[in-house]
């Protein structure tokens, strides 16, 4: 039942006149209601960010002994995640590559990582130890 409550959410998310009524519907009502006004015309593109599992983690495995920060759990078109790698290059001062959806820093960049995620809208957690 709730996954029919999300799904109408979502047809409802994109017209203004009917956010009125999904109110009764309690935390589904708060997200639509925010979500227009923190993504512009972007037709919802700031709430989904939030509920992203995104992953921050740093490994070393099938790396050659190479320390890499890997980013997973990003559900957002190419394009986007071209523009993100950019960014996040750019904050944390290094080189890195998109590669099957997941992102890929050089080093040691656990930090800098998390903080430009959450700038960017997403609530990343660092995974692994």
């Amino acid at each position: 039942m709730a996954g029919m409550a999300k799904k109408g959410g979502w047809q409802e998310f994109s017209s203004a006149a009917s956010l009125a009524r999904p109110s009764g519907t309690g935390s589904a009502a708060g997200q639509a209601g925010s979500g227009p006004a923190g993504a512009g015309g972007m037709g919802g593109g700031g709430s989904p960010r939030a509920q992203q599992k995104v992953r921050v983690q740093r490994t070393k495995a099938g790396k050659g002994g190479k320390l890499v920060t890997v980013i997973t759990g990003l559900e957002i078109p190419e394009a986007e995640a071209r523009a993100l790698l950019k960014a996040l290059k750019a904050s944390a001062g290094t080189g890195g590559t998109l590669k099957d959806g997941v992102i890929e820093l050089q080093g040691d960049q656990v930090a800098p990582a998390l903080a430009a995620l959450e700038k960017e809208g997403f609530r990343p957690k660092q995974a692994g130890g």
